[in-house]
């Protein structure tokens, strides 16, 4: 079968690019030319290049490909939306339309003139199911007492910011709040933390959004994030179980295991 997709900034639409085309898929791939690796081309069936904002450019390049489903991934940054984009015709009535700029209204208003266009927004992670993390340890350390007490208290405070849609991530140090989520994105998130906490251990805690959206924007983190966690002194990430993408999730738990950083899944409360 052929899909679309709609690939963003690292490696997350490489990976998906990878697992479809195992599973024996064509794929049609629209890269934003402001994040998309140039890889995703060598890996795509076809490639068109498109910058923010060329909405109609979008959907007349997968109405061509015959594309009726299609996913999206990688990372698109906030900031990007707001500095780069240069909206065509069909986008400016889009963004006009909306009452609430912010991400899950943009995206949300984006996948339904797709659905209207004939063109069905599946789940970003629709063929890399097997990377959601599980409950529990992810790699071979479970979170100590004190990094427990801190994911306990960093989940309360990262779902009420994720409930509006502000950031997903929070740094916890010693049941503190040093640093969360905003347009930055995870990686400058680990980067302010470490400069305000002393070199003192941190806890990294990310939640999906209330009732989220699998066709977009899920939790993720990769190889990257435990590198600059291990530099920030952060030895635990909890994240939200079977809502969490772990990007090349095998190469990030041992990583994680040399670096001694425990990755615990959170189950969905009861």
């Amino acid at each position: 079968m052929k899909y679309g997709l709609i690939a963003g900034g690292g490696s997350f639409p490489i990976l998906t690019l990878k697992a479809a085309r195992a599973a024996g898929h064509q794929m049609a791939v629209v890269a934003v030319k402001e994040e998309a690796a140039p890889e995703v081309e060598e890996l795509a069936d076809s490639c068109q290049w498109v910058s923010l904002g060329q909405l109609s450019k979008l959907i007349e390049t997968f109405h061509a490909e015959g594309i009726s489903q299609a996913v999206m991934s990688g990372r698109i940054q906030h900031k990007q939306i707001f500095s780069a984009i240069r909206p065509d015709l069909r986008l400016l009535k889009l963004l006009n339309s909306l009452r609430r700029k912010n991400t899950n209204s943009l995206l949300g208003a984006l996948a339904q003139v797709l659905e209207d266009e004939g063109i069905s927004l599946l789940d970003s992670t629709h063929f890399l199911s097997s990377s959601l993390a599980r409950p529990g340890p992810n790699g071979r350390r479970k979170p100590s007492k004190g990094e427990s007490s801190d994911i306990a208290y960093g989940r309360e405070i990262a779902q009420a910011l994720a409930g509006f849609d502000i950031g997903q991530s929070v740094v916890i140090c010693e049941q503190a709040c040093v640093a969360v989520e905003a347009m930055e994105g995870t990686d400058l998130l680990l980067e302010r933390a470490k400069a305000l906490s002393n070199g003192r251990r941190l806890t990294l805690v990310k939640v999906a959004k209330p009732n989220q959206d699998m066709r977009f924007d899920v939790p993720v983190i990769g190889t990257r994030t435990i590198r600059k966690m291990r530099a920030a002194n952060a030895t635990a990430v909890a994240v939200d179980a079977a809502k969490t993408l772990l990007l090349d999730k095998e190469q990030l738990v041992a990583e994680a295991d040399q670096a001694g950083i425990a990755v615990f899944g959170l189950a969905a409360p009861a």
